[in-house]
Formats: C-alpha cells, structure tokens, sequence
C-alpha cells in the first residue's frame, strides 16, 4: 500500500509544502491530501502534547479524510522543534507511525511519512534515513524552494493573517469621537448622518465595496453593532453568505433579541439552549446551523477576505472596550476558511479581553475542538 518518496524527491516535496499550505508550518502535524497524483488540500493540527493524545488525534484526522470528496492519499508531515540528535533517531516516530497505520487500514495510499526537525529531516518509510537526518540544506536549497517562492507569498505561520496592523492613532482618535456621538445625547442625529447606512443590511454592503476608506462614523457605527450580540452575529453571516442572508439574519435576531429579552436571558444564552431544546424557528434554525458550519453552503470567499483585511485594520485602531465583538467576526470568517489558527488567534484576543465574554467562549470551543464546517468536505 505504500509508495515511498526517495530522498531525491521528498526534501523536493518539503520544500513545496510551505506554498501549498500558505504558511511555514511550526510544531505541526500537516497531512498534505491528495486525488490520484493531485494535491487535495492541506490539514493542520497541532502535534499532541501528551502520549495518550496521539490516538484521538488520528482518529480525528482519518476520520476528517474520509469526508474529503475523492481523496486517497496522503503524505503527513511532522513539523517539530526537536532533534535528531546523534543517533537518536526521528522525533515523533510514533505518531507517524500510528497515523500511517490506521490511514492504510482505512485505505489510503500512504506516499510518505515525513519529518522536519529543528536539525534535520527524514522519511519514515526510507529505511536510509540517517539516524541523525538528512541534512536541512537539501530542503533550504531545493530549486522548488526558489519556485514556490516566486508563484505565492507564504506566511511564517498560519495565524500570520490573524496579525494586527499598526493602529493610526488619528485615526483610532476620529473612531472614538465618532462613538461618542453615536452613543451621546444628539445619537438621533449623527445617525441621521449615516443616510442608508444606518441599516446594518446596507452598512456592511457598503464596508465591502470599492471604496479603499469609509468615513470614522461608519466604522463607529459597525464596531456599536458588533458589541449587539444578535446584530453582530447577523453581520457575521451576511458577509459570509451574502445580502439575502443578511437582510433574513437581521430581521430574526431584532426577533431573537426581544424574544431573549422578555425571558431575561442573554441573546447567545436564548440562542444556545433554544437549539439545545429544538425550539427554535424554522429561519433561526437554519442561520444557526449555518454559523457552526452544519451547512454544505459554502461563504462567498472573496467577501469574506475583504472583510478580513477591514476588520483586522478596524481592530488594530479600536479601543479595548468594542474589539471583543469584531474579533469574535473575525474569528468566525477564518474558521469558515479553514483557517483554525487565525480563527484561535483573533478568539484568544477577545477572551484576553473579556474572559466571560459568551460567544469568544463558544467559539473557543467550536474552533478548539478542531471542528470543521461541513461546506469543506462538499464539492467545489
């Protein structure tokens, strides 16, 4: 069942893996994907830090690659700070070991189990692996390093894109006047200001077209909403999943939110335990499988880059008090990427924050969980 990647090809291959992940990956294990000879994908988790928690994690990653449509080979990678050391042989040969067992038991085709160290890298499956590695110069100076390079910008990990630009304290300065207008005694007024930008529906069609810079008011505006848990996550979808969805997700969460109200509940507490209970609406039930990815509708990804790159710049010249709700949006639009490791940055951000804060703390556990929505196994 297994086909091994020679030494003349694999430190070829490692050099590659960096460009078709989109990040260097660090104390990783990656599981490059494939159809036929074709690359499917690339998966990321976090190497186990315990013994007992290598099992689990493979189950979790044949179990993820049987849900990939077409997939039937696999080369796993391990991206480690350890060492080969002088005759020690491969750090985390175990694992690899245990994940091409059971991933040739669910019939994949194992091409290679590689390792990358901090001094050295070997095959798994090349019983002429030196016992101290193959040198990482191969890797550093492969031609495909140079290629790789010149067909794609890699970042130095995957939570790079959860990165914060420089805040622009004149600009972070107008946002805070802007609030306080907003929230003041002549709030009627300034949102009058706003024109049809008021409605949260035609504010975020706004955010997401053409124009390079909004106005301080109408970032103002998006930040008081985002701290409004129903129009927040209403937002959320409707860039996500476009105006349609939008326009539906706001008119349910005005009726979410009253309907919280009346009970004295919070919003995402009302929103939890209706689904727990099955009571929920037919239109509140299918947004609410929509935001934990129980949905093969798959978000509009160019709307949802757009957003990423506003959010993190809007972000980055907030104050504390209103960043929690937008890192909760950004959070959530990279984990419908399937970018866990930007989505857990931005999240961890907000919990620093806000360590109560309810929906930082669900999707905490929905991205720690190493969840995947279901419109990533669906067809392209």
């Amino acid at each position: 069942m297994t086909t091994i990647i020679r030494a003349e090809a694999a430190h070829d291959f490692l050099a590659l893996v960096p460009s078709l992940a989109g990040f260097r990956p660090e104390r990783s294990l990656v599981c490059v994907a494939f159809i036929g000879n074709r690359t499917a994908g690339v998966l990321r988790f976090d190497l186990p830090r315990r013994v007992r928690d290598r099992a689990p994690l493979v189950a979790t990653i044949v179990g993820t690659l049987c849900r990939l449509p077409g997939v039937d080979a696999l080369v796993p990678i391990v991206y480690t700070d350890a060492r080969f050391g002088v005759g020690r042989g491969m750090p985390q040969r175990s694992l690899l070991g245990m994940l091409t067992a059971r991933a040739e038991e669910a019939g994949f085709l194992v091409r290679d189990a590689l390792c990358r160290a901090s001094d050295g890298w070997g095959s798994l499956l090349d019983p002429d692996t030196p016992a101290t590695g193959h040198p990482l110069a191969l890797i550093d100076e492969s031609p495909v390093t140079r290629l790789a390079a010149d067909v794609r910008e890699v970042a130095s990990s995957p939570s790079e894109s959860a990165t914060l630009p420089a805040a622009e304290p004149d600009v972070a300065a107008r946002i805070v006047d802007a609030l306080e207008q907003l929230t003041g005694e002549a709030h009627e007024k300034t949102l009058r200001r706003l024109g049809v930008n008021g409605d949260p529906v035609a504010l975020v069609e706004t955010l997401l077209g053409r124009e390079a810079v909004h106005p301080p008011l109408r970032l103002a505006w998006f930040l008081h909403l985002a701290s409004i848990p129903a129009l927040r996550d209403a937002m959320m979808l409707q860039i996500g999943f476009g105006v349609l969805v939008g326009e539906a997700a706001h008119d349910d969460a005005m009726n979410t939110a009253d309907r919280a109200a009346e009970l004295g509940e919070t919003v995402d507490g009302f929103v939890v335990r209706e689904m727990a209970a099955g009571t929920l609406g037919e239109v509140s039930e299918m947004l609410s499988r929509l935001m934990i990815g129980r949905s093969t509708l798959r978000p509009d990804v160019r709307r949802v880059e757009r957003a990423l790159a506003l959010l993190r710049q809007l972000i980055a010249n907030a104050s504390p008090a209103h960043r929690v709700g937008p890192l909760c949006i950004a959070a959530w639009l990279a984990w419908s990427l399937g970018r866990g490791s930007a989505a857990g940055a931005f999240i961890d951000r907000a919990i620093d924050i806000d360590p109560g804060h309810s929906m930082a703390g669900l999707l905490s556990t929905l991205i720690g969980s190493g969840t995947l929505p279901e419109w990533a196994f669906s067809g392209r």
